[in-house]
């Protein structure tokens, strides 16, 4: 052996036998040392605690990814879908999904009208944690046509009655009508909504139901189920056949719009970003001559602000509704009109005055005469009328009826011939009868509006037009 290896040897041995040592001390000495161990101060610790830290790597910190936000509100809609989720495949769904895929233009063109307002939607509803797909409510409503009106007399985008317009604070007068008002009625829809989740469990399919049937005849579907011991979710109740295709029909509206290609739809993007701005306003305004202030397309003007029924700024809130682009500008000029500018903006006096004096005429009295048979509900129905209201102008307090009975009826009186002038003057509208050939574009040309504005009038007739359809024109506009 090399004496470089004895050296390399005898250092190991020494240092086995260093270690050994130090071990049979440390054991010896353990008992009288105990007390100095159980006396060390805790700032010692904390000391020696500190020091091994200082030795230790600092954590790895990963940031999330943030996602960026969609450049288009379909897709930004798609990403806060969740009530698909707990849906399994459903022949009701599917023959609803059918319908849609066999009519493209049915949403194409719903959701060309409602690009000015399904921004404001979402942001709504992503504000209060409401799934996305209630953005397509209006749709099914409406297709997200602010002008529209039922045979029960339900109105605007979210298609409100006027009781329950009223019990959500939507003003009914006859300038303004607040179901229709953009803003107003979206939070008047989903406080509604978000009432109704809270009464049914949070169950986002029976509330749906509740909003289309009414909160009482859900209930009572859902006691009639408890009674025989049957289910009680959406799907197992005897619901009016309306309100059986209604949940069904949103739900297969949403994974139209989830994957649009795969059912022939061909949705135009609509951008992620506001399209309207409300501009305050302090005087009574008309609505046309602010479009052709502001240079701004008054059809889109008046689509944005539906619920000023005059086309004047009068009982409703002090504000309008405006394209984003035109909002700054208009709030500038406004602000510095001279007395006799502001002037120009306002209704012309003989219009206002003849519209006031026939918002003010009493209403005209006519009567009914009970036939066998007859019930409260069918005559009203029949006069565009509430139930209630015959009651309060009968005196009734109950809801019977005698045959040859005699009930006083109120509607709306005739208009003051100064206020139909100004009517006719306002809105003169025609019915066309498509003919082989036409067009949208040739019918627009042949009446002098514009194409757009066609569309928007006829909501239901889709894309492409067949003879026979009959297409409502607005002259003079």
């Amino acid at each position: 052996m090399s004496s470089r290896s004895r050296r390399t040897a005898h250092s190991a041995a020494l240092t086995r036998l260093a270690q050994v040592s130090a071990l049979a001390l440390a054991a010896t000495l353990v008992g009288c040392q105990s007390t100095r161990q159980v006396e060390e101060t805790d700032s010692v610790r904390a000391h020696n605690y500190q020091a091994r830290l200082k030795h230790r790597p600092a954590p790895l910190v990963i940031k999330p990814v943030e996602q960026k936000a969609p450049d288009d509100v379909w897709e930004r809609m798609r990403q806060g879908f969740v009530l698909q989720d707990s849906i399994d495949v459903n022949p009701r769904i599917e023959q609803q999904r059918l319908w849609f895929a066999s009519n493209p233009s049915f949403l194409e063109t719903a959701g060309e009208r409602g690009s000015l307002y399904l921004h404001y939607i979402v942001e709504r509803l992503e504000e209060r944690g409401m799934p996305l797909e209630l953005a397509l409510l209006p749709a099914i409503e409406s297709a997200y046509n602010p002008m529209a009106y039922s045979r029960a007399h339900a109105v605007g985008l979210w298609q409100f009655i006027p009781s329950t317009g009223r019990h959500f604070n939507l003003r009914q007068t006859n300038f303004y009508d607040g179901r229709r008002d953009i803003t107003a009625s979206t939070n008047a829809a989903l406080d509604y909504l978000t009432r109704l989740h809270d009464m049914f469990n949070g169950d986002w399919l029976l509330a749906l139901a509740a909003y289309n049937a009414g909160e009482g005849t859900v209930s009572r579907a859902i006691e009639r189920n408890e009674r025989l011991g049957l289910p009680t979710d959406y799907w197992n109740l005897p619901l009016p056949q309306e309100t059986r295709d209604y949940v069904p029909k949103l739900l297969a509206l949403s994974q139209v719009v989830l994957t649009p290609q795969a059912y022939g739809v061909n949705l135009s993007p609509i951008a992620n970003e506001p399209y309207f701005e409300a501009v305050v306003i302090n005087d009574r305004l008309d609505l046309t001559r602010v479009a052709a202030f502001a240079n701004i397309d008054e059809d889109e003007l008046i689509q944005l602000n539906p619920a000023f029924k005059k086309r004047m700024t009068v009982d409703g809130p002090q504000q309008l509704l405006v394209p984003t682009a035109k909002a700054r500008l208009l709030t500038s000029s406004l602000s510095n009109l001279k007395p006799e500018q502001l002037l120009s903006l306002q209704p012309n006096k003989a219009v206002f005055q003849a519209a006031l004096a026939e918002a003010k005429a009493p209403a005209a009295t006519s009567s009914y005469r009970v036939k066998r048979g007859d019930n409260l509900g069918a005559i009203a129905k029949a006069n565009r009328v509430s139930v209630k209201d015959i009651q309060r102008w009968n005196r009734l307090s109950g809801t019977s009826l005698k045959a040859g009975q005699v009930l006083a009826l109120r509607g709306a009186s005739a208009p003051s011939a100064a206020a139909s002038r100004v009517a006719a003057a306002q809105q003169r509208s025609t019915q066309y009868k498509v003919r082989k050939g036409d067009s949208y574009y040739l019918v627009a040309k042949r009446f002098n509006v514009e194409m757009k504005h066609l569309k928007r009038w006829n909501p239901r007739t889709g894309q492409a037009l067949k003879p026979g359809q009959t297409l409502t024109v607005y002259l003079g506009r």
